[in-house]
């Protein structure tokens, strides 16, 4: 059996597709995009060095920018980011049978309700399943023991997650996106620990 995993490149996604790969399944990696900036090259680097295949799942522009206007909007990212990620779930689940992704217990955004969930798996006659039973600790401890891990200031060239296109977009509206997306640091995998 297919599982398509929404890929970032990051210890989460990477741990998701490999314990489904453990578990029998050919998995395909996928990274969203909308055609502002190449935001998806960290997370094809990222899934070679675990040997899986990676595809750039190619998004409407028209759902960045509703992102952006409700980012904007509310002044905070939470219910943006919640809004593109079900998007691109949804976008994975007309043509999968079996979506993943890294989203833990303890994550607040992107999250799927548990309704939203049974909605999507109903309306698409397809499983979904994450990260839901692990916290922030348990997967640290996994993906720590799992992974090569580099820990890089957040920017365009070095992360794949949905951030890296709405900072783009939201500057080319004339707004300033560190207002929004103050700087942190993110993970990104890098490969296999030997």
């Amino acid at each position: 059996m297919k599982a398509a995993v929404l890929y970032s490149g990051g210890k989460d996604s990477s741990f998701v597709a490999v314990m489904l790969e453990r578990l029998g399944l050919d998995v395909e990696l996928y990274t969203a995009n909308f055609g502002v900036y190449d935001s998806y090259i960290p997370a094809s680097k990222s899934a070679e060095s675990l040997g899986f295949k990676h595809n750039v799942l190619k998004m409407d522009n028209d759902i960045l920018k509703r992102t952006c206007e409700k980012i904007l909007e509310d002044g905070f990212p939470n219910e943006g980011i919640k809004y593109i990620h079900r998007m691109t779930v949804e976008e994975l689940a007309k043509t999968h049978d079996i979506i993943a992704d890294g989203t833990r217990r303890d994550d607040r955004t992107p999250k799927l309700s548990v309704n939203q969930i049974k909605s999507l798996e109903d309306r698409f006659d397809t499983q979904y399943i994450n990260l839901d039973s692990f916290g922030h600790k348990s997967v640290k401890m996994i993906t720590e023991s799992l992974f090569e891990i580099s820990k890089e200031r957040s920017n365009r060239d070095t992360s794949s997650d949905f951030e890296v296109e709405i900072r783009e977009m939201i500057e080319k509206m004339g707004s300033d996106p560190l207002e929004i997306f103050p700087e942190h640091y993110q993970t990104r995998v890098i490969g296999y620990k030997k």
